[in-house]
């Protein structure tokens, strides 16, 4: 057998999700890569007695894990908003920034403004600082736009950074994120508009995997995150929800019913509707920068969704108004100090459950024969390390489909 290289002289993390309580261990590791993908891996001593190899890489006594994964981000987007961050320090409420203009409208005017160059330009930092920590899948949303032709043009954004950055993207129609001031009083009607305009014409131009609803008091109702997602699930398309982030909604267990592929937020997150997520397998995304940077009290039931069953996934929310975090490294550290998961959890959720947040689980988030050879090598000494360290990147080498990047 040819493979195109092989690593060798590190440990693995094969995160496999049979694997349960434990990182999936291979001590003394090899893995192999050919055509993009991971060809074979396991303990260096049993590697086979015939393979030839184009290109050997020497670890250095590293840990690979799989490649990051952040399942929920809000990259794309015009505009600043750390003058309101002050403000609020300064003691201005949140209600009079609104009056004032701010808020989530004054992100969607800056965005409206921006040309296709403008937003992926603004973009690119933010892209970045997250493919420096070893992140190769990326979620990003739309939602800042509120009208057709903005959010086509936040998720051509996203389509170009899949294309002409080494990241795998998936795109992830939020157009019922807020509603925009033209309909001002007509909520029902911007439904309407979102299920019957928007989402056929974006899906005309294949620029949506996923649909996503805000159900919250200051977003949109039950009923009409379910008309979303009736609409979403006639065209195929998969559905996830902000839900339970200000209140509990019921938004869980509705996205649940849908068999959605997660629910995102959850601080509010009832009893039902953990029992509801673990019978339909949704995953709960818990968000931690956005926790901190509003200064939250009720943390999500993280020891319930454990008890039930739950898949959790970590992700940084990146977002100009809630989370402007570009760290998935802090992300995890602060899913450990805040919502008291464990360091393997954190993992867990930046890597295979991650990966099942977005539907990919037969592509990423795991180190086995056949997924895309996407892998970080961690210059660490224990698996913890990475949830443990504060503003340290450990990363020595990042591969994507099978290619070093860093």
């Amino acid at each position: 057998m040819v493979w195109d290289s092989l690593w060798t002289n590190v440990h693995l993390a094969t995160m496999r999700r049979g694997d349960g309580g434990s990182y999936g261990e291979i001590q003394d590791g090899a893995l192999a890569i050919r055509d993009g993908r991971i060809a074979w891996i396991g303990r260096r001593a049993e590697l086979p007695q015939d393979y030839r190899v184009k290109q050997h890489h020497d670890g250095g006594g590293g840990w690979i894990t799989p490649g990051l994964i952040d399942c929920h981000t809000h990259l794309v987007y015009g505009g600043n908003r750390s003058n309101e961050f002050e403000a609020r320090l300064n003691g201005v409420s949140y209600e009079e920034i609104a009056r004032q203009g701010g808020g989530i409208l004054s992100t969607v005017r800056a965005t409206r403004a921006a040309s296709e160059e403008e937003l992926l330009t603004a973009a690119l930092p933010r892209l970045r600082a997250l493919l420096a920590e070893g992140v190769t899948t990326l979620e990003i949303k739309s939602g800042y736009g509120l009208d057709l032709e903005t959010e086509a043009r936040i998720l051509r954004v996203a389509r170009r950074i899949g294309r002409e950055f080494p990241v795998r993207v998936r795109t992830t129609f939020l157009g019922a994120h807020a509603l925009p001031p033209e309909y001002a009083g007509r909520a029902d009607d911007y439904i309407r508009e979102v299920c019957e305009v928007m989402l056929p014409a974006l899906l005309g131009e294949e620029l949506v995997d996923a649909v996503d609803v805000f159900c919250e008091k200051i977003g949109f109702t039950p009923a009409q995150t379910e008309r979303v997602f009736f609409a979403a699930q006639a065209a195929g398309i998969p559905v996830k929800l902000h839900a339970e982030q200000l209140s509990d909604q019921g938004g869980a267990a509705l996205v649940a019913r849908f068999r959605g592929l997660s629910a995102d937020h959850l601080e509010y997150l009832s009893a039902d509707g953990i029992s509801a997520m673990a019978a339909h397998g949704t995953v709960a995304v818990l968000l931690p920068g956005a926790f901190y940077f509003l200064r939250e009290t009720v943390l999500p039931p993280v020891a319930a969704l454990r008890a039930a069953g739950v898949s959790m996934a970590l992700a940084t929310d990146c977002n100009p108004g809630t989370s402007p975090l570009t760290s998935l490294l802090l992300t995890m550290n602060m899913g450990c100090t805040l919502f008291r998961m464990t360091p393997l959890e954190a993992l867990q959720g930046v890597t295979c459950h991650a990966a099942q947040a977005l539907d990919l689980q037969q592509e990423a988030g795991t180190l086995e024969t056949g997924q895309a050879a996407d892998f970080v090598v961690w210059d660490i000494t224990r698996l913890a390390d990475l949830a443990y360290h504060i503003g340290a990147n450990p990363a020595r080498h990042i591969v994507f489909a099978g290619q070093p990047r860093l």
